[in-house]
């Protein structure tokens, strides 16, 4: 091996106290070189930054085409119950409820269950008061009415329940 050539390349750039010895004005080569690595390094970074991006904005715009994909067979059930409206009401008022029975079962594969129960004891991670009334033969704080039902669970959840629940004593 050639161990002196690479010795006396070394030594012509550092003394023996391992100070530089490049002429003044000229870059230190091992300089240059953590500069130009740094540069890489910035280099791909950014690069990084920008693949990321891209790669978010392609998979937001996949997540909502799913999604809207998703209510299309709604929409089109609510399409075809206008269409019949005038000729036969009550077909028109079950076709509805279907419908609403289907966007619920879709809200459900999306993660995001319905909750309206009552008779539960108020919970607030879950529910909003919009009532206090009396009543002496539940427990305080239990859930009397659903005024407006919930989806979602904890750390999911798209709104809470609106209910009314019953009164302490006192």
């Amino acid at each position: 091996m050639d161990s002196s050539a690479d010795q006396s390349t070394d030594d012509a750039k550092t003394d023996d106290t391992g100070q530089d010895q490049s002429p003044p004005g000229q870059p230190d080569s091992a300089v240059a070189q953590l500069e130009d690595r740094w540069r890489r390094a910035a280099a791909d970074l950014d690069n990084l930054r920008k693949r990321y991006a891209r790669d978010l904005d392609r998979e937001r715009a996949a997540e909502r085409s799913k999604v809207a994909a998703a209510w299309l067979p709604v929409l089109d059930n609510l399409e075809l119950a206008l269409a019949h409206a005038g000729s036969e009401p009550d077909a028109i008022v079950q076709g509805v409820q279907s419908i609403r029975d289907q966007a619920v079962q879709l809200l459900e594969q999306l993660g995001y269950a319905r909750y309206a129960e009552t008779g539960v004891p108020f919970s607030p991670t879950v529910h909003e008061v919009v009532g206090v009334v009396e009543a002496p033969d539940v427990p305080p704080g239990t859930v009397l009415e659903v005024v407006r039902p919930g989806y979602g669970e904890n750390g999911g959840q798209l709104r809470p329940a609106a209910v009314v629940v019953s009164r302490g004593e006192g």
